[in-house]
C-alpha cells in the first residue's frame, strides 16, 4: 500500500488544481451574469480566491510528489554506485596475493608494496614476488603502506 500512498500526492494535486480551475470558471461566470457589483463580490470571493487557493495548493502537491519521486529515484542511483563501487575496488586488486601474506608483495617499479597500497591497487603493470626477490631487485620499501611494518 505503500506505492498506493506516495502516488496519491500527485494524484490529488491533480484534482486540487482541476476543482480549483473549475471554480474560477464557475466564479466568472457567476460574476459575469451580473451587471452589480455588488451582485459580483460573492462569486469573485468565493469562485476567484477558492480556486485560486485549490489550484496553488494543487500545484504545491505535484511538486512535492515529483521531488519525492525524484529522491527516491536518486537514492536507488547513489545505492547502485556504491555497490558497483565497492565490487570495482575488490575486483582491482592484483590476484595471487592476500593482504595477510607477509611474504609476498607487489612490485612497482622503484618500490615494493602490500596487495591492498592505494598506490598500486588497479595498476595493470604490477608483478606479484617476494620481499627478498624485491629487495634483491633494488627496489624500496613503500613509504605509504610500509610492507615492512608486519613483521
Amino acid at each position: 500500500m505503500k506505492n498506493g500512498w506516495a502516488r496519491l500526492g500527485g494524484v490529488l494535486g491533480i484534482v486540487y488544481c482541476v476543482a480549483g480551475f473549475v471554480l474560477v470558471f464557475l466564479g466568472w461566470n457567476g460574476t459575469a451574469s451580473n451587471d452589480q457589483e455588488s451582485a459580483q463580490l460573492p462569486y469573485l470571493v468565493s469562485g476567484g480566491i477558492a480556486g485560486l487557493a485549490l489550484v496553488v495548493l494543487g500545484s504545491a502537491l505535484i511538486v512535492a510528489h515529483s521531488l519525492r519521486a525524484d529522491r527516491v529515484e536518486l537514492r536507488g542511483a547513489i545505492d547502485d554506485l556504491r555497490a558497483a563501487s565497492v565490487a570495482g575496488t575488490a575486483a582491482t586488486r592484483p590476484t595471487g596475493v592476500t593482504s595477510a601474506d607477509s611474504t609476498t608483495v607487489v612490485a612497482g617499479e622503484h618500490s615494493y608494496h602490500r596487495s591492498d597500497c592505494t598506490l598500486v591497487v588497479g595498476q595493470p603493470d604490477v608483478v606479484v614476488t617476494t620481499r627478498a626477490d624485491a629487495d634483491a631487485s633494488g627496489r624500496t620499501a613503500c613509504r605509504v603502506c610500509q610492507p615492512d611494518a608486519d613483521g
